[in-house]
């Protein structure tokens, strides 16, 4: 172990108690909110806690899935601050329990689950083998199940070896990010087909589960980079990232942004060259009274503005600029999951109040407080992975 290693090892710093104080505010203060929110209007609350449900996911899967992702690649820049991923990954444990009033209110969510409109429907019959309650259930038991397990144990070898110093636990995970992968994709596939997509039941993209793949993935991303450059900023890594650093982090970002745009257009030109009126009407939907608006902000707010924001090399190097991008991207996700989502409940025009701010408050709160709970009196650094040193040394 080198002296720098050892000196993390030994010199740790916690989390000012402000974060955690502030969490909880937050966390107290948003699920007030929606528990009044279920009282007044059950169905709007609970489209709302999907949105939520879905944004959380991408935060905890995407987090999972850009550690394993490190692991295959044998990457060495992103190496000191895998943790904060880890930290981010944790949001996976809670999902269960913020998905349980959504799973609680699936009769006012989704169409399918109303057997009077099922029956005489005939693409609604042939998709009952697939669309029941109970499949339903086994399935989403089946995408916690494994992204807790895997997240279980990817951590645990990481924790682990920040005191063993064993390397064979970096080829364990490894080996566990190759298996992970194909787990990932299809659980996140399948979770955006049965959360998202079945809310309309007679419209289908196979392209689907790649949009949200690539949302998750930058929302995950935006997060961790504001995470890491607020640290760096207030010195809890003991070391200063350089430009290099910021550079990598601001080009992973923009690369996803371009691939978030050209899924969405892909997914969109298609449909629209096909002219079928089984898939057309979802944009058509998406496209009337004051949905129009909203549609045409998506463009602006997921693409364009973090595009050029991020597009030069100065504007990747610039700490202050990457955490407002950091920010306004977790928004447009936010923004994405609310056009997809929102519109089956209040199709004719935009339906925004107290609610649509209520679960973001209390999304938010939960996620200072798991990432702060989870680094109390833990290394920000993974001090006893062998590509820790060149990861501090890293340079273009």
């Amino acid at each position: 172990m080198s002296a720098v290693e050892s000196n993390f090892e030994y010199v740790k710093k916690d989390l000012p108690a402000s974060w955690n104080k502030l969490g909880l505010l937050l966390t107290g203060i948003g699920l007030l909110l929606v528990v009044v929110a279920f009282f007044v209007d059950h169905t709007r609350a609970a489209f709302n806690n999907l949105i939520m449900l879905m944004f959380l996911s991408s935060i905890g899967v995407g987090a999972l899935f850009i550690i394993a992702l490190e692991y295959l690649a044998g990457a060495v820049w992103s190496t000191p601050y895998r943790r904060i991923m880890e930290f981010l990954a944790a949001t996976l444990l809670i999902l269960p329990l913020v998905a349980l009033p959504v799973y609680m209110n699936l009769h006012d969510l989704f169409h399918w689950t109303h057997e009077e409109a099922v029956q005489g429907d005939y693409i609604l019959e042939a998709k009952t083998p697939y669309l029941n309650i109970p499949f339903f259930t086994i399935r989403v038991a089946a995408f916690f199940a494994v992204w807790i397990i895997f997240f279980f144990l990817l951590i645990r070898n990481s924790k682990k070896q920040d005191e063993s110093k064993d390397q064979s636990l970096t080829t364990k995970n490894i080996r566990l990010s190759a298996i992970f992968m194909p787990f990932f994709a299809i659980t996140l596939t399948f979770a955006s087909i049965d959360w998202m997509m079945s809310l309309e039941p007679h419209w289908f993209s196979t392209i689907f589960g790649v949009y949200y793949f690539s949302g998750t993935v930058l929302a995950a991303l935006a997060a961790g980079t504001y995470a890491i450059i607020v640290l760096n900023e207030k010195g809890y890594f003991q070391f200063k990232l350089v430009k290099d650093h910021f550079y990598s982090l601001g080009a992973l970002m923009f690369a996803f942004i371009n691939f978030w745009a050209y899924i969405a257009f892909s997914q969109f030109m298609l449909i629209w060259y096909a002219n079928l009126p089984e898939e057309t009407f979802w944009y058509l939907n998406k496209w009337e009274g004051s949905w129009m608006f909203v549609s045409i902000g998506l463009i602006f707010v997921h693409f364009v503005i973090p595009y050029f924001g991020l597009l030069s090399q100065p504007s990747k190097m610039n700490p202050k600029n990457l955490k407002f991008m950091s920010l306004w991207i977790l928004f447009a996700h936010f923004y994405d999951l609310y056009w997809l989502i929102m519109p089956t409940y209040s199709a004719d025009g935009i339906a925004f109040g107290w609610m649509e701010l209520a679960f973001p408050i209390a999304g938010l709160g939960l996620l200072i407080l798991i990432f702060s709970m989870r680094a109390k009196n833990q290394n920000l650094l993974p001090i006893g992975d062998p590509k820790l040193k060149r990861g501090l040394n890293f340079r273009l």
